[in-house]
């Protein structure tokens, strides 16, 4: 009934545009590996990016 892990054991990315980490979350299941930046704001603030 209660959760298999704790958020501390889910994966972690840094955002390239805000530098800050950022976790995996369950809408992100499928893509994860496609996901970049860690929120909306960021990704239409992805020209400022240091990529």
């Amino acid at each position: 009934m209660g959760r298999d892990r704790s958020k501390s054991d889910l994966p972690t990315k840094v955002c390239p545009v805000c530098d800050l980490p950022f976790t995996w979350r369950k809408k992100w299941e499928k893509n994860w590996d496609e996901v970049k930046y860690c929120s909306e704001r960021c990704r239409r603030r992805r020209s400022e990016a240091k990529e």
